[in-house]
């Protein structure tokens, strides 16, 4: 397996810079954005997919730092009543991007809807009760499936087979259920990029959930959970208070091995090849107590020893 990296989330503000220091660590595989959620995407999306000598320069950098692409990431809302079409939109350009870099591979999230038309926001709905809460999330389905279907032959098209999902909360799809069902509705294009993170303060058991997605399980993401319990035994893991800092939150993510320590990331990467997953285990840092290249780099040497 190989070591990679979320370029964007080293918190560099250059992607030269980002290149270097990730050749430094050892790191060969690179994971860029294009837009979405990502405030500061190093890619220019419209720029590459006209230019095709930006194109070759781009995959020149990596090239000369011994890097590869491992995916492009557009983790973006593209079911929002108001968002979406511009998100749908940029997904497709990603997808058309993703294939002419010969990559076949993005991140990306499913969205959710609002609850009726003219909605301005999404609606996750975590507890669909009382029964007009469950025909909400029933319609809900239905677009996003609808959605998805199209956007998985348009990313056939283009070269795309593989759309890894970030099962997140707020989103549709957010758990083993909701990927699998997704899948069985579109086909094999749809699968997941597996960042345990995600599921970890959910309460899920994160070995037994690789193992039942197996052969969905197209891209991985190394990221930690750090549970705080005096703050969870009051607040649970829903905590929607806006304005809560970090230490007052039931949980926080953090840099690998803060939150579950090398034992526990060995018997992951165990569950992962276990499945046959062994591919690029991309570093997506969000450690708001230990900010950029520092994580990126204890990271690294966690890897190291579970890999």
């Amino acid at each position: 397996m190989e070591i990679g990296l979320y370029a964007e989330t080293a918190g560099l503000m250059h992607l030269d810079e980002t290149l270097e220091r990730a050749a430094a660590l050892g790191i060969t595989r690179i994971e860029l954005s294009t837009g979405g959620q990502a405030a500061r995407p190093f890619l220019d999306v419209d720029h590459l997919l006209a230019n095709a000598e930006a194109r070759s320069e781009l995959l020149d950098s990596l090239d000369r730092w011994g890097l590869r692409l491992s995916a492009l990431n557009a983790s973006a809302f593209p079911l929002h009543p108001v968002l979406g079409s511009d998100h749908v939109e940029l997904t497709r350009k990603t997808m058309r991007l993703a294939g002419l870099l010969g990559i076949d591979r993005i991140v990306t999230q499913s969205g959710t809807p609002g609850d009726a038309e003219g909605s301005r926001i999404p609606n996750w709905i975590a507890y669909p009760w009382p029964e007009e809460m469950r025909e909400t999330v029933r319609r809900q389905w239905d677009q996003a499936i609808a959605l998805w279907r199209d956007l998985a032959a348009y990313g056939q098209e283009q070269g795309v087979t593989r759309l890894c999902f970030e099962l997140h909360p707020v989103s549709l799809v957010y758990n083993v259920p909701t990927l699998l069902h997704l899948r069985d509705a579109v086909g094999d294009a749809i699968g997941v990029n597996f960042d345990p993170s995600h599921l970890m303060w959910q309460g899920m058991d994160i070995p037994a959930c690789v193992r039942a997605l197996g052969p969905a399980i197209y891209h991985v993401h190394i990221k930690d959970v750090a549970i705080r319990r005096h703050n969870l035994a009051l607040v649970g893991v829903l905590d929607s208070r806006p304005d809560a800092a970090f230490h007052e939150r039931p949980w926080t993510f953090c840099t690998p091995g803060f939150g579950h320590d090398a034992r526990w990331w060995r018997e992951f990467m165990v569950a992962l090849r276990d499945v046959g997953y062994d591919d690029v285990a991309s570093i997506e840092h969000a450690d708001p107590y230990l900010p950029g290249m520092p994580g990126v780099e204890r990271t690294v040497a966690l890897l190291r020893q579970v890999l």
